[in-house]
């Protein structure tokens, strides 16, 4: 590293060029700080974790496994991959008779979790026997026995019963009264807030719905147990349970057994920490590899003059790199400071969404802002070595002349690279055209990169291109508009280093914010026409059981079908490329026939009436997906993890709006931890009728909630889109203020030789209005050739472009581009002529 250290030349640069300077320093801290917020974010998946609170008095738990998985390929080629499951999974109940036996085990108990509706209300059901580890106590009367229930103050005061009155519950075994045999204090296990009751362990797995299943079974030391003790217990529950298909569970991983949303949260952390800060990180090089170029090239006739007077390449390279290492790591550090900040917004609006449970903490620690400085150090010091090569490798007699006049044509090598990635940007276009559901979005991803790649590397000559095209219409524009074209044309690089980042900013920008606007306009479409159904019924607590009958008796109702809406995991893709995709389903309380009265899914092949036990539809874009058709059998994941393979009888086209799989509700309702239908379909009727099943709107009405909800989640997409839209604005303006900067000698001249203050600035905006045109048209170009592709794929439709939206977009755009020229340009024509 001596060869790297600062020398004297670098540190006169910084000194006496301390703009050029500023703007990479601004373009590595910027870097820094998006680096750093998402490398926080994704470490904090990795590490996530939840404390045991209803498990914190046993010490051993014994779950089922959470996840589906996959494995494709084999040999050295296999792999396998995992999603959460949308419910939990369970294991048998017999195996807390085998835990307890297990020395050094005082006591191991069968836990059960299920949803109770009371009256218009809700509570939440749970075995008695978990009071052992929960700390729950009686303050009045007995345990329960078959047919009784234990209340706590909350669900005794809202049934308005005490000990010895009898209250009627329903359960996904139906409605049945029960005698209140106690009144119990909530233990700290249990949390607080819901209602809470307590059922016989004998009888809770059928009141659940899931018989001879438990959620878990919690395993509890003897009294005095060490922490060695606990290993012990843990590896003998282990070894007693082998081949049941239960995972043991010690520490915080007893956390994730009771609350499941851990695990969406770490997939969501990782995601957004990983991929979306992949392709940050890749927006972040490209960006400032430009600056750092740019800065370099600025300086070109000074490095001609140290070439003159017998500089050795080797010294102009240090030079570089030097200057690279005096600015790299401050801003890095200092960037890293606001990256915390961003991190910890970002976490917290994930957490106010849902999105994280609220026990789990962010993890800040020195490896993610030590990548985030190291990453900025190395991509300054590539993007100098490359830059300086042309000046270090230029000989002394030919220096000066070569760096008074911009070279026509990029490097070979360069050009090689931006046409291979030209080419792989239009090959995925055509295959992502030719490709359905995720497939098309998979290869759209690839066309944004491959593109953005082939503007950077073949910038010079793009920007000239524009030049040429945008320039026509200013030569008849008066003086200050026919120089800002001459200019453009002569000064390709320059330009090129401007036109980069809006290319960036209107891209990705419209591309993420595109991509949900399409999806919603299509989901909102589907949704209004698909649901032809008079009046829509739902309830914060589930419809009850018999809601579908009481509306098919009310006055007047020609079809009533209750939905029981959750998700289910089905592989698609192709070959060694298949992966779990969660689709929505939709389990239907009456008949396929039944189902066409209140529900147009808009079938394309095969009949709704035929779906049964085993027989399933799905939407068209899950089936092109899935590489399914009517009559095949399409694997998949229950919402517990069970698997199936139904037939498919139905293909139809509105499963984006509505659901991507339809099935009968009894095929569905063994596998959910609530099994009380969402949704409540009725046609004909009248809404006061209805009005004591739930909340009663129109089917219009009822589009509009399910909109307003997909709008709530929609903060993801576009939090992402102004991240990334404007680092790359602010590279962009960053770009735009060293170039104006770098030619206070330039502006000056022009004044020397007679032009007013005002051409001069009149000619700036026409370059900076030049620019931001080209970068819009060029970063419109690739959105939409991403869009295009995936959107069809995704939804079979053209991507929906909010004019207003994107208008905005290009404003914000040619606003910025005409600041960031105007502001510096005002400051440095006082300059010159103070």
């Amino acid at each position: 590293m001596r060869s790297l250290a600062p020398n004297g030349l670098a540190r006169a640069a910084v000194r006496f060029r301390p703009a050029s300077f500023l703007g990479t320093f601004v373009a590595l801290m910027m870097a820094a700080l998006i680096v750093s917020a998402c490398g926080i974010l994704l470490e904090t998946g990795i590490r996530a974790s939840v404390p045991a609170q209803r498990y914190a008095k046993a010490p051993v738990v014994a779950a089922a496994d959470q996840y589906a998985r996959l494995v494709t390929g084999s040999g050295e080629g296999r792999s396998e991959s995992a999603i959460p499951l949308p419910d939990t999974a369970r294991v048998d109940t017999t195996l807390a008779g085998k835990a307890a036996r297990v020395p050094g085990a005082e006591a191991a108990v069968a836990d059960f979790t299920f949803p109770v509706r009371l009256g218009d209300g809700a509570m939440t059901g749970h075995g008695w026997g978990s009071h052992v580890f929960t700390g729950t106590a009686l303050i009045e009367g007995a345990a329960p026995r078959t047919g009784e229930v234990v209340l706590d103050a909350g669900a005794a005061g809202a049934a308005r019963a005490g000990v010895g009155d009898t209250v009627t519950l329903e359960t996904a075994a139906g409605r049945a009264g029960f005698r209140v045999s106690g009144l119990a204090k909530a233990g700290p296990g249990e949390g607080a807030g819901a209602a809470t009751g307590w059922f016989a362990d004998a009888r809770s797995p059928t009141l659940a719905g899931h018989p001879g299943k438990a959620d878990a079974i919690a395993v509890l030391a003897k009294d005095g147990a060490s922490p060695d003790d606990t290993v012990a217990l843990a590896a003998d529950v282990k070894e007693a349970l082998a081949g049941s298909g239960a995972e043991v569970r010690t520490g915080d991983g007893r956390g994730a057994v009771e609350d499941h949303g851990i695990a969406y949260a770490k997939e969501t952390l990782t995601g957004l920490g990983g991929s979306f800060g992949g392709i940050a990180a890749l927006v972040a090089v490209f960006t400032l590899s430009g600056t750092v170029a740019l800065s370099v090239a600025q300086r070109a006739r000074e490095f001609a003059l140290l070439r003159a007077v017998g500089a050795t390449p080797r010294q102009i390279r240090r030079a570089v790199a030097a200057e690279a290492l005096l600015v790299a790591p401050l801003a890095g550090v200092i960037g890293c400071l606001p990256g915390i900040g961003l991190a910890h917004w970002w976490f917290g609006q994930l957490k106010d969404r849902g999105a994280v449970p609220g026990a789990v903490e962010l993890r800040v620690s020195w490896l993610p802002l030590l990548v985030a400085v190291g990453a900025g150090v190395l991509t300054a010091l590539t993007a100098g070595w490359a830059a300086g090569r042309r000046p270090a490798k230029t000989k002394p007699g030919q220096a000066l002349a070569a760096a008074a006049v911009e070279r026509l044509r990029p490097g070979v090598i360069r050009t090689a690279l931006g046409l291979v990635a030209l080419v792989g940007g239009g090959f995925f276009t055509v295959v992502a055209a030719r490709s359905a559901g995720d497939d098309a979005a998979d290869a759209a991803l690839g066309v944004v990169m491959l593109f953005m790649l082939a503007v950077a590397l073949l910038g010079p000559l793009v920007a000239r291109l524009c030049a040429e095209l945008f320039g026509l219409p200013l030569r008849g524009r008066g003086a200050a508009a026919g120089l800002a074209a001459a200019n453009s044309r002569t000064n390709a690089r320059r330009l090129a280093s401007a036109i980069t980042p809006i290319v960036l900013a209107m891209a990705f920008t419209s591309t993420l914010a595109f991509m949900h606007t399409s999806e919603s306009h299509v989901a909102a479409e589907q949704l209004r026409a698909g649901v032809t159904a008079d009046h829509v019924v739902t309830h914060p607590a589930g419809l009850s059981a018999d809601a579908v009958a009481r509306a098919a008796r009310a006055p007047g109702v020609g079809a009533a079908v209750g939905l029981l809406d959750t998700q289910v995991l089905v592989p698609v893709g192709s070959g060694g490329d298949r992966w779990l995709q969660g689709s929505s389903v939709q389990g239907v309380s009456g008949s396929g026939a039944r189902l066409a009265q209140v529900q147009d899914l808009d079938v394309r092949s095969g009949r709704l009436d035929r779906i049964g036990e085993g027989r399933i539809a799905i939407d068209r874009t899950l089936a092109a997906s899935a590489k399914a058709e009517v009559g095949d059998e399409l694997p998949m994941y229950l919402p517990d993890g069970t698997r199936t393979s139904p037939e498919v009888v139905a293909v139809y086209g509105r499963g984006l709006g509505l659901a991507a799989v339809t099935m009968d509700r009894a095929s569905l309702a063994g596998h959910v931890t609530s099994g009380f239908d969402t949704t409540l379909l009725v046609r004909g009727g009248d809404a006061k009728s209805l009005a004591p099943l739930g909340t009663v709107t129109g089917a219009s009405g009822y589009a509009v909630e399910q909109t307003t909800d997909r709008e709530l989640n929609a903060w993801a997409n576009y939090t992402m889109a102004a991240v990334l839209g404007g680092f790359a604005a602010l590279a962009a303006a960053n770009t735009l203020v060293m170039t104006v900067l770098d030619r206070r000698r330039e502006l000056g001249m022009l004044r020397l030789v007679g032009a007013t203050r005002r051409q001069v600035r009149g000619m700036l905006r026409w370059e900076g209005l030049l620019v931001a045109v080209a970068g819009i048209v060029l970063g419109t170009a690739i959105a939409a050739a991403t869009l295009i592709p995936m959107m069809r794929g995704l939804t079979g439709e053209a991507p929906y472009v909010p004019p207003l939206v994107y208008g905005s977009f290009a404003a914000a755009a040619v606003g910025l581009a005409l600041t960031a020229v105007t502001v510096p340009a005002r400051a440095a024509l006082r300059h010159r002529e103070g």
